[in-house]
């Protein structure tokens, strides 16, 4: 039971993991912290997934087991049970939210992303929260009743919300694409785009949680070919999302936009920004902001940039896989609609997205590189990596610097390598970048090894 209690959120499979009894257990205890802290109402809403309703039903009565009332958000997109901790509903204001998703995971999967008192809901609080939940299961103790619920429609006040900041918008003229990928993005952006009277074209709009279309990951580019030949055809400019729609791809006709770079755009708009970026990002991200402002880098993951944006008060927080933060005009929490409107305006300012990214520095990438290993071993792996490339340095090419905020991102003359554990599941994550072919093969080659005879003395 122990694994879906992950680093960000709790997730598993239905109904092995995810069974009646051990979510009622995860309300109740939600329901206390919430009531431990004064609190007496919690904000759920949950995705487009098959069980997802049900779900529903059992963390509502844990959570009433420990005497806390139930809103109920409907189906909505992720960010609106974020946004609904900013709002009242007939003069009741949410202490927390649980959002039910799977995110972009496959059909079988479901969980919880969790916000209480406006606060992430993540590492060390939800181990204990797993450790004690297995300690009621085993007890055999009831910890549910029928819950009181009263329903929020945080959906229309997050609909009216957007057509009133974005007014402006209904002056834009330029073909949109929109691919949902049968998450839930469709139910907010579409009554939005309609309302600004927005020329917009959607792919898989309705929300179906077996995907019957493509997997709901944008940072997949074989599930953008749909987006891309309709943007082909119609020009413009294109968007997808997420299952739950707190990641985003931005699209033209000739490139995709990754976070990161994105979020060099966005900076270029702002007076001296200060933008957090997670250890994935690009070097040309931290460079480019810094030109105008301060980057500071920080742990990837969606609670720990969360943290850390409210922490800086910074104004914009990016990953690369599309999960922005504004904090500029915004509350700080990763919302992949409202960064499509951002976008959408940054034309109505003349911004050509194309040009912008051609005008960062040329450099080589490659994607993230999984390297599979067991959840026990991970991270005493991670420790021999670090040990090596001490015993070894002098052996590899010239280090400037070492950087250790998560995992190891190792600065080289003409680019950087990263080597970090998974958080979410049993691999190491590599990544490389540089200014040349060959030094990014040279990179990735010294490194490599390092992780090789790393796991060969581990076996």
């Amino acid at each position: 039971m122990q694994t879906i209690f992950r680093e960000y959120d709790i997730r598993g499979i239905y109904p092995t993991e995810l069974t009646q009894e051990s979510v009622r257990a995860i309300g109740f205890l939600l329901g206390e912290r919430v009531r431990a802290r004064g609190g007496k109402y919690l904000a759920i809403g949950h995705d487009a997934r098959t069980h997802s309703r049900e779900l529903f039903t059992w963390l509502s009565e844990g959570v009433a087991g420990a005497d806390i009332e139930i809103l109920d958000l409907g189906l909505i997109p992720t960010p609106v049970a974020y946004f609904s901790l900013f709002n009242s509903f007939e003069g009741i204001t949410p202490d927390g939210s649980v959002m039910i998703t799977g995110s972009h995971n496959p059909p079988e999967y479901n969980g919880f992303k969790i916000t209480l008192f406006k606060e992430p809901f993540f590492g060390e609080a939800i181990t204990a929260l797993g450790e004690e939940a297995q300690k009621l299961i085993e007890a055999k103790i009831s910890c549910s009743k029928p819950p009181k619920i009263h329903f929020a429609d945080a959906l229309g006040r997050y609909i009216t919300y957007m057509k009133e900041e974005f007014k402006a918008l209904s002056s834009l003229s330029i073909p949109l694409s929109i691919d949902c990928g049968n998450g839930v993005a469709g139910v907010a952006l579409e009554p939005i785009l309609k309302a600004l009277n927005l020329e917009c074209e959607v792919l898989y709009g309705e929300p179906d949680g077996r995907f019957p279309n493509h997997h709901p990951d944008p940072s997949d580019p074989h599930n953008l070919e749909d987006l891309q030949a309709l943007l082909k055809k119609r020009g413009g400019l294109g968007f997808a999302f997420d299952g739950d729609a707190d990641r985003i791809a931005v699209l033209t006709p000739k490139y995709i936009f990754k976070g990161d770079e994105l979020a060099v755009i966005f900076a270029k708009q702002m007076k001296n920004p200060l933008v957090i970026g997670e250890v994935k990002c690009s070097m040309s991200m931290y460079e480019e902001i810094n030109k105008i402002g301060q980057a500071v880098m920080y742990k990837t993951g969606h609670s720990n940039l969360k943290v850390k944006l409210k922490e800086l008060g910074a104004h914009l927080a990016a990953e690369v896989s599309g999960h922005l933060f504004f904090n500029d005009r915004y509350f700080g929490y990763d919302d992949a609609i409202y960064a499509a409107l951002r976008t959408m305006e940054l034309l109505l300012l003349g911004i050509n997205l194309d040009l912008e990214k051609e005008s960062l520095p040329p450099l080589f990438s490659t994607e993230e590189l999984k390297v599979k290993t067991t959840e026990e071993k991970k991270f005493p792996l991670m420790e021999r990596i670090k040990a090596l490339l001490l015993e070894k340095k002098e052996s590899l090419p010239p280090i400037l610097e070492v950087i250790d905020v998560d995992g190891i991102r190792v600065i080289f003359e003409e680019g950087w390598g990263l080597v970090r554990a998974s958080n979410t599941t049993p691999v190491l994550v590599t990544r490389f970048e540089a200014k040349s072919q060959e030094k990014l093969a040279l990179y990735q080659e010294s490194l490599e090894a390092l992780i090789h005879q790393a796991q060969q003395e581990q076996n």
